[in-house]
Order: C-alpha cells, then structure tokens, then sequence
C-alpha cells in the first residue's frame, strides 16, 4: 500500500466513524508557547481536550505534520527515528473512550477492507494498573494475554511517568499497539492514549478521575507505511527511498544503507526535508528558538555533506525532490520551492565558507585533549566555537562523539547566557494552569463585538490581581487604586481588540457606576480577552455592569493596519509574489512589516513601492470585510500566507480589487483614510528577510514636516538652496580640514568659503527631492537624517574656532625649538622644558619636541596649548637617556591633565592628553615643571 494511500484509508476510515476531518495544524503553532514546533497532532486540540472552547464537533481526525528534535542523534542511525514526520491522529473530546478507541483500531488494522494486517502478528501494551484495557483486549477483541504485555508508567503512562513524577494536569495511561514482522523486531505503529484523570500534587490518591474523559491516539504514517510495503526502515517507504536516491546522486556516492554514507544520507533526507516544510511556512534558519533548529538542522546535513567530500552548497537540489513526493497531500509546496531553495543554498554558503575553518579549530580542541589526556570537551570552547564560526554545539558533540569524547552542556549553556543566547532547548509547561486557566474553563470566550464599534456594554466576569508574593490570584473585588497594581478584568464581551496577528491590543477605559478601570493594554489568551490595566478610582467588582469605551488610539491603529495590507500589494508588485508577510507589528500610525526577499530592496524599487502605497491611498477605494468559507475565499484569490493555519469560515478583508487577505484585525472602511504612507526605513533583520518600518496619518505628515524643516535649516545655515546643500557640505567638511592642518601647524590658512549659487533662482523641490537630498546630506556627515541639521551647524562652530586659533597663533608669531630650548631649566645634566605653545595643534607640538630631542638630549619636554575656548592640548616627550633613567612621559601628563579637566596617557617616551579648562592652563604649567623636576631628582 502506498503512502499517500494510507493517509487518505486512515482518515476516510474515521470519517465513517463520525469523525470530523480537520486540516493538519502549522508546523509553528505562534498560538501556543509552550512549543516551538507542533510535536503531536493533540497539539492543535489541547483547548477542546481541556473544555475551554465551544465544541463544533467531539470527535475529529487528523494527519499531523510534526517536527521533534528529541532523538535527533538517532536519526539515520535507526529505523524508524525522525525529525520531520506526519501522525495519523483520532480523537475524542468527552464523546466516546476505550472500548469504542480500541475497537476502531483493531478493525481498521486487521480488516481487508482496510489495512488487512494478519491479527496474529500484531501484540499490545497497556498501563501495568489499567484493567480495563487489557480485558477488553483479551475479552472483546479476542487477543491472547500472552500478546497483552503490562508496563510501567514511564511507558505506558500520558505524560511519561506523570503519576509519581508529574507534572500535574490532564493525564492517562495508554496502550501501544506493535506489530511483529516475520524474522524481524516488533515495531510500535499505534498508542492510544486515555486521558482520563487528572494528576493534582504528589502519591498517592493523586489521580483525580475527569468528569469528561478524553481519547487521543497517534500512528507513525511512516512507520505503518514501512510495515505494509515490507520495508526495514521508514527511509525505504515509497515517498522517502526516492529522496535518498537523489540524495546519493547529489553527493556523487551509492546509497549503501549499511555504511556511514549511507547513515548520512538518510540524515541528510530527514533533515532537508524538515527544513523544506519549515521554511516553506517561513520559518527561515537564525539565531533563536525555532529558527535555531531550522539552522542546527540544515547545518548537521552540510555537515554530512562536507564528510563526503562536497565543499559547495547541495542540499538545496533536494527541495524539488521533496515538493513532488509530497505534493499529493501537500500540493503547495510546489509553489514556493524556488524560495526555499533559495534559502537553503545562502545558508549552505555561509556556513561553508566557515566550516573548514571551525573543523580546523575542533581538531585543535581535541589535539590539546589528548595531550591532557581530557575526555570531556570544554564549553566555554564550544561557546567561542560558536560565536566566531557559527559552528553549532550539536555539530561539535557530534564530531566529538566520533572520536570518543563527551560535550560539557552546563559550561557551554553558562558561558552562552554571558552573550545572551539562547538555542531553544528550553522546556515549557504543556498545559498552563492558573487563575487565567480558570477563567477559560468557566467563560470558555470573551465574545467580540470590536469589528463595527467602539464601546459596549459589558459585565465584569473575573478580576485577576497580584498577591503580595507575585502570584496571581482570582479575587471578587478590588480598591487598590494607581498604576502600580496591574489587574486583569475580563468581561463577557467587549469591543478591545486583544493583540494578534502583529496589531497590538487597545487601550481605553471600562466605566462602571463605582469605579473607573484604565485599560492599558488588551491580550488574548484562547478566546478568551484580558483587560490589562489599573483601578483609576472606586471598587470593581466581578458580576457588575460597565460601559467599555475604545481610546482614540484605534484609528491610528487602523490606519496602520489597513497599510500593511496596501503595502503587502505593492510588495508583490514591484519585488514578486514571495514578497510575503514573514511578521507585523501595527501601532498607532505606525508599522513594522516583515517579508520574504533574499536581497535588501533598492532605492529605486523601495521609492516605487512607496508611490504605489500612496496612489492606492490616493484613490480612496472601499475598505469591507465579510465571513466566507474558506474555499471561497480561495477561489476569491484571498492572499494565504505560507505557514497560516486558517478557520473555516474566515474572515475576508478586501481593499478595492486590489487586495483580498484572510486578516482578524480591525481596519477603516477606506483606503483615503491613511492619509499618508511614509518609509522611514528598510533593513535586514535576518537571513532571507526584509523589514519596512512606515509612518501612516499624522505621524507621516509630522515626519515630512520635520524633513522640509531640517533641510530648509542646513540650507539656510549654509546659505543655499536646498537642492544645493550636499555640495555645500561637501566643500564645508574640505574647508574644516584645511583649518584643522593650518590651525595645527601643518598647512596654510584656506581662503573663505566659496559660496555657491548654481540653484539659486530654482523653484523649492518636492517632498521627494527633499527628503533624498537630506539623506545624503546626513550620510556625508556619517549621522541619522533627523541629526544632520545639528552637524552642520556643528561644523559651522568648529570653523569660527578654528579661525580664531589660527588668528591666535599668528598673532603670536612661530615658535621655534630655540625660543623654548632659551626657556630650559637644567635639573641635574637634565634640560626641563615645560611651555605655552599659543595656537599650536598636537602634531606641531611633537614635531617641536622632536626637534628638541635632537638639539638638546638628555632633555624632558612638556608642551601645552588650547584648542579653542573649552578644549586643551599637552604633549609630552623625553629623550632616550632620560626613558632609560626611569623617566615616563605617558606618567608626566596623565598626572598634570587632571588640572585643566582631562585625562591622558602614552608611551614613556611620548605621551599626549587632553582637556577641557584653557582658563587652567597657568596652574598646569606651574604642577608640570614640579612634577618634571622631581622625576628627573
């Protein structure tokens, strides 16, 4: 039977059992953080499991994409492990139980009509106490107890060991069903699992039994499917064998499924494979949590690669492979192959050019290692591998473990938190419990009516506050008043939007007859609403009536929001359709848009997007919003991002005929009501990614005032026009070179500033021409766009003072190295010469020592000038007999920059600080001779 065949019987066969079939669930559950990646195919009805939803159906089934990294060292070295891998699932929700579970699962095995597996080659487990499964078994189905085997709670027991060990919540035992190939192991192709108590503290009498108990059982899709085609391990199924093949044609090697290649292939399959369906949810390889695992993933398969002698990206090839042995369930991979594909190669690239380099340094470890005779690589080595090379600990455990060594995970996890990294191992509680947890099983959702209106009528249904010791608690009333004593209210409706799908939550008050509640921020928990905020004056109390009232802040929100949508458009217009959405944040007139595009956006492309956005504002098309299945939606040409797992029915926002997107946020009614669209930036937060920050309504018209504002400032300062101020910086930061050279000694006093004319009679240039102009004009003075006004007239300052030090010092005449060699005081054979230079820069300073040096040795020489009116300059220098006598110079003016406010410091022989009190400069000089003095004693 082939595979394909099997997903469609499993699911088909529960279907005639009244189950509903439900779509496989994201393979990044973003809705749950208590996972990184979907582990099971319950993961998507833990909320139905627990009571904490309205039940459309109680009995469902399922064929899960999972991803688990727990036995990934195991991958291609058994038969059956995985990282990527699909679970057939049948569940019930407080419907059916055991005998009905174990019943469906015998005949869908055993009958012809389905599986027709032979009954004497199959055998079962059960919980070691669970009477009642192993007579039903034995009495019902009709299997010998000597094919029924009893086990302990670590492993017939949901979670693991969860009696004695926790943790507590919904748990049950459960019962795994094998089957016995002939001259082979029994192979573990189904558990059904009971969950039918719940576990409250420690043994015994800790299993508290469920009002509604539950059924959740899953079957290996590969492994069954191993076991129907007669094969020894998963990576031979129908859909997989292929893979490997093409895997060893890449790589220039025969699969041989007994040698190490032959391990590396079936890694390299497994791993590509993962990757392929993550990153076609984009899910691209980073530093972080799930994108960690994507890139710890990719690079153990180049890894493979590297040691079968390949030095330039190929896992990549594969992708294509993948998409067409899937495509019977998961047709839409094929539409993305080019971008993942694209995704991999770069980071295939960029971890090849450091591989080499981090393998040579791995070799170094253990070279040192077995000379100390060491048996356990250090972390904090691990850890500077890392960080320097991108070679990921797994990879360098894994390379150690092929010569015999162990990795120290402690050591390496402490000297990572140094940099404030995280690699995703972390464990989060499966299901949460709490007061919020209370609420759910009580109110179930929080019905929102935000769609069409602003305020509502509600009543109060659960207030959370704060203990004295941090925890939260559930409480009937509150008095407490003032920001600092954060309450949750939850209402039974309400027209706040909680955050989701990147819009934040509202804020606004609920008013009751006694109090004022201040909403500062609302969440969603489920579908449940939660009210963050404070007690502005009164008592709240639960089972009280209000009136809750949305700020302002919602229309900047909206215009935000209904931007991104406009944006996305023009994103695919202008840069392709895999410009999609990779993650959004909309806040009030402003956004945060994420999207795939694997180089950064031109000017010229970045420029055209944003006169689109604008021309679709512009236009002032309609804004709607309705309920529709969604395969109507889909024949509507809905946009459906990659990596979304979509109700049914959704809801539809379109824009014109411009822009349908499946969207649960609240937007205007029309695009005019933007306003206005402004990019303040693009940028590349990771691999892969691009990222447009954009202002919309006032805050845009602010921005284009302050451009107009600052640029018409530089011109003014400058006194030109405003198409002519990049010129003008340029011969300005010229013309304060000059001045620095001629102010130091080292050059001429420049001539004025020319002035410049050459747009003089010109018409103000539009918005666009500004804000371009200001641009580079912040560029060549290396500072952000909105700082440029303030550098200029920076250097405008520096130019006067300059000038004057430059008037100073003629009127001072030229020092020489005579003049002051006149001034000397001789200390022991030691000429001591410590003087005002008026007007001379540090590098005319040293040169006059230099020259002292050489005239006058052994001599010690300290020099000080100002810079201007809050700046000073000392320069020190000793001659080769006075450095080897235990003179230091980099001592001499640390010591006497203190009097003028600095600090400063030097080699022995030369030394140079610096200050910020000229009106000191006198009592410096007179500390510099005494402390020179007692140095040369």
């Amino acid at each position: 039977m082939k595979t394909d065949e099997l997903r469609e019987k499993y699911l088909s066969f529960f279907e005639t059992k009244g189950h509903a079939r439900r779509a496989s669930d994201v393979l990044v559950p973003t809705w749950d953080p208590s996972v990184l990646f979907t582990p099971a195919g319950m993961n998507q009805f833990k909320d139905h499991f627990l009571g904490r939803v309205k039940l459309d159906f109680t009995r469902a089934t399922t064929c899960q994409k999972c991803l688990r990294t727990g036995d990934i060292d195991n991958v291609g070295r058994t038969a059956y492990h995985h990282t990527f891998f699909e679970m057939l699932g049948n569940f019930s929700f407080g419907d059916y139980f055991k005998a009905e579970a174990i019943t469906w699962a015998w005949e869908f095995l055993t009958d012809k009509k389905w599986l027709g597996l032979p009954a004497d080659q199959l055998s079962v487990t059960v919980y070691k106490d669970d009477d009642e499964a192993a007579d039903y078994w034995h009495e019902k189905i009709g299997l010998p107890t000597a094919r029924i085997q009893r086990l302990e709670e670590d492993e017939n027991f949901w979670p693991a060991s969860a009696p004695s060990q926790g943790p507590d919540g919904v748990c049950g035992p459960c019962s795994e069903i094998y089957f016995h190939p002939k001259g082979s192991k029994p192979v573990e192709i189904w558990n059904l699992v009971f969950t039918q108590f719940n576990r409250v503290g420690d043994p015994p009498n800790n299993l508290e039994p469920l009002p509604s108990k539950n059924i959740d059982t899953g079957m290996g899709l590969e492994r069954t499917a191993a076991t129907l085609q007669g094969v020894t391990t998963n990576y031979h199924i129908d859909i997989l064998r292929p893979i490997v093949e093409a895997a060893a044609e890449i790589c220039g090697v025969k699969y041989v499924p007994e040698e190490d290649n032959g391990r590396r292939l079936r890694r390299i399959t497994d791993h590509i494979r993962a990757c392929t369906f993550a990153i076609h949810e984009n899910v691209y390889p980073g530093a972080n949590k799930e994108k960690y695992v994507i890139r710890r993933l990719l690079r153990r398969a180049v890894l493979d690669g590297h040691q079968m002698g390949l030095r330039e990206p190929f896992a990549y090839q594969l992708v294509d492979k993948i998409a067409e042995m899937m495509k019977v369930p998961y047709p839409e991979l094929q539409e993305t192959t080019q971008r993942v594909a694209n995704v991999i190669k770069t980071e295939e690239a960029n971890f090849l050019d450091r591989l080499d380099e981090g393998l040579a340094r791995t070799e170094k470890v253990f070279a040192t290692m077995r000379k100390e005779n060491l048996t356990v690589v250090n972390g904090v080595e691990a850890a500077e591998l890392y960080q320097t090379y991108g070679f990921p600990p797994e990879l360098f455990e894994q390379v150690a473990a092929e010569k015999g060594l162990t990795f120290d995970w402690p050591g390496y996890k402490e000297e990572m938190e140094k940099f404030g990294e995280a690699t995703g191992r972390d464990t989060i509680e499966l299901f949460g419990s709490g007061p919020i947890e209370s609420l759910k099983n009580t109110l179930r959702k929080t019905d929102f009516v935000g769609y069409d209106q602003s305020d509502a009528d509600v009543t109060i249904k659960g207030i959370v506050a704060n203990d004295e010791d941090g925890t939260t608690k559930l409480v009937d009333d509150y008095d407490q008043l003032g920001a600092e004593h954060e309450l949750i209210v939850v209402t039974d409706c309400t027209p706040f939007y909680g955050e989701s799908g990147g819009q934040v939550g509202d804020t606004g008050e609920i008013v009751g007859e006694d109090f004022l509640f201040i909403v500062t921020d609302t969440q969603k928990d489920s579908d449940l609403f939660l009210h963050r905020g404070y007690l502005a004056n009164g008592k709240i109390s639960s089972n009280t009536d209000a009136r809750a009232v949305v700020s302002q802040r919602r229309c900047g929100v909206q215009r935000a929001h209904s931007a991104t949508h406009i944006l996305h458009y023009a994103l695919q217009k202008h840069l392709g359709e895999h410009a999609q959405q990779q993650g959004s944040k909309v806040d009030e007139d402003w956004l945060r848009f994420d999207f795939s595009n694997m180089s950064a956006v031109t000017p010229e492309q970045l420029a055209a997007i944003e006169e689109d956005v604008n021309e679709r504002v512009a236009a002032g098309e309609t804004v709607k919003w309705e309920t529709v299945p969604l395969a109507k939606a889909r024949e509507l040409g809905a946009m459906m991002l990659f990596g979304e797992k979509y109700p049914d029915p959704v809801r539809l926002v379109s824009m014109g005929t411009f822009s349908r997107e499946l969207c649960g946020g609240t937007h205007l009614t029309n695009t005019s009501q933007v306003g206005m669209f402004e990019v303040i930036s693009e940028e590349g937060p990771s691999a892969g990614v691009r990222r447009i920050v954009a202002l919309t309504g006032e805050r845009a018209k602010q921005y284009r005032e302050q451009v107009e504002s600052a640029l018409g400032g530089i011109a003014k300062s400058l006194g030109v026009h405003m198409l002519d101020v990049p010129e003008a910086i340029k011969q300005l930061l010229q013309y304060v070179r000059d001045l620095k050279k001629a102010a130091g000694g080292s050059g001429k006093a420049p001539e004025a500033l020319a002035a410049i004319s050459t747009n003089a009679k010109a018409a103000a240039p539009d918005y666009t021409q500004q804000k371009e102009t200001l641009k580079e004009s912040a560029r060549m003075v290396n500072v952000g766009m909105f700082d440029a006004e303030a550098r200029v007239a920076a250097l405008l300052a520096d130019v006067e003072s300059l000038k004057k030090d430059i008037a100073a010092r003629a009127e001072m005449g030229v020092l020489t190295a005579d003049d002051l060699l006149a001034k000397a005081e001789t200390v022991g054979s030691t000429k001591l010469i410590v003087a005002e230079a008026p007007g001379a820069g540090p590098n005319e300073m040293r040169g006059l020592i230099d020259q002292l040096r050489k005239k006058a040795a052994p001599c010690a020489v300290l020099l000080i000038a100002a810079q201007g009116e809050d700046k000073v300059m000392m320069v020190a220098g000793l001659s080769e007999d006075v450095v080897k006598s235990g003179g230091k110079a980099g001592e001499w003016v640390k010591a006497i920059s203190t009097i003028v406010g600095g600090s400063g410091g030097g080699r022995p022989d030369m030394a140079q600080a610096g200050g910020k009190e000229p009106g000191k400069i006198a009592d410096a000089l007179v500390e510099a001779i005494a402390f020179g003095k007692k140095m040369l004693g």
